[in-house]
């Protein structure tokens, strides 16, 4: 899952004089610092920083309101139905979410 927007890069790089931004892998972002011969690592405080600002990626709004939305609907059929098991399914679903919503530290 991308956690960061490329536009959300771009837009730190260009403000702060990084140019030819590339991304090795997802969320691995690289750069040439300004007046350097060679790319380095968008740090990962800057990253930090940028995605405290910016919130949520698109992917991880979709995922978030998926995950509210399917635990609703277990929830009524739960009801519905006095099974518990449409919540069992629920809750895995979103310890998955949660879990894929966690930035990984580098």
């Amino acid at each position: 899952m991308r956690h960061y927007s490329d536009a959300w890069i771009e837009e730190w790089c260009h403000e702060n004089g990084w140019t030819d931004l590339f991304v090795e892998r997802r969320n691995n972002y690289w750069a040439f610092p300004p007046g350097a011969v060679m790319p380095e690592p968008i740090p990962t405080r800057v990253l930090r920083v940028i995605k405290a600002k910016k919130g949520l990626t698109s992917e991880e709004k979709f995922l978030s309101v998926s995950a509210i939305i399917g635990t609703i609907v277990a929830v009524v059929y739960t009801y519905l139905f006095k099974c518990p098991m449409p919540l069992v399914f629920a809750f895995a679903f979103d310890a998955v979410t949660a879990a894929q919503l966690e930035i990984e530290e580098l």
